[in-house]
């Protein structure tokens, strides 16, 4: 293998990072000389490993982002409401975030954003200010959960949340009765349901939105690539909604229970 053609890694990069060329890496890592020289190919082969991982995520974003969205522009006075009418005060971490995804919103690029905090962070909160930011500006939002509880709680969660300020959620899941089912379907397509929630069955043919602006996926790495584009093909007139993916990361021993650490990425 010459080293001029080797991949991932460009040379450049590999250099930069004081890596074993792939080469090295894969002879080494079968017959290491020494144990440095064998976790040297180990890191080279992991690098090569993440690299491709990052690249595939830059292409996703770039194949989300090639159609432009809808510009989300409130006042932000709903949004506002909303947080006042909350039994408690928001955390620092959460307000600055909510702002964050406020000003994405508002752009015409499409919003590309990862959620991430602690099972009990907050999440859902900072995600329901998003849904009544859209709505404020016009457009539905949905909320797409990898099992009926999850959904199920999200829906009596989110609805308790959203009905004092006016906003009409609905549930989508596959248990539901074809009635309930053909209900929700003419609510989100005549627009007088502004938020979906559920799982899967929001990406099935049979679902249209009138105005989807704004698309939330939790637990993101339970779907697939495809689970993901279906919802985002869901957008009106060939328009690119707005994505917000959500993810719980582990606790550190370090940190108390519950402890806030919500902060937001694009992806």
């Amino acid at each position: 293998m010459g080293e001029q053609n080797e991949r991932p890694a460009p040379r450049a990069i590999a250099k930069r990072q004081e890596l074993p060329s792939l080469a090295q890496a894969i002879r080494h890592v079968h017959q290491p000389e020494s144990q440095e020289v064998l976790l040297a190919a180990r890191r080279r082969l992991i690098f090569d490993e993440l690299f491709l991982l990052q690249l595939g995520m830059l292409g996703q974003r770039r194949d989300w982002q090639a159609v432009p969205a809808r510009p989300l522009i409130t006042s932000g006075d709903l949004r506002q409401q909303f947080i006042a009418s909350l039994p408690y005060a928001l955390t620092g971490a959460q307000g600055r975030v909510i702002e964050e995804i406020a000003a994405d919103l508002a752009q015409s690029k499409p919003m590309s954003r990862m959620l991430q905090g602690d099972v009990g962070a907050g999440k859902t909160v900072v995600a329901a200010a998003a849904l009544v930011t859209a709505v404020a500006a016009g457009a539905q939002g949905a909320l797409m959960a990898p099992t009926e509880i999850l959904a199920e709680q999200h829906y009596r969660g989110l609805s308790q949340l959203l009905e004092p300020l006016g906003i009409t959620a609905v549930l989508l899941t596959g248990s539901k009765s074809a009635g309930d089912k053909r209900a929700a379907y003419e609510a989100l397509a005549s627009g007088q349901a502004q938020v979906a929630i559920g799982t899967h069955a929001l990406i099935q043919p049979d679902v249209a939105f009138a105005n989807l602006g704004l698309t939330i996926v939790d637990e993101q790495h339970r779907f697939g690539v495809n689970q993901r584009k279906a919802l985002k093909d869901k957008g009106p007139n060939g328009l690119t909604p707005h994505m917000l993916v959500m993810s719980a990361t582990p606790f550190p021993a370090r940190w108390p229970s519950r402890s806030m650490a919500t902060s937001t990425c694009r992806c």
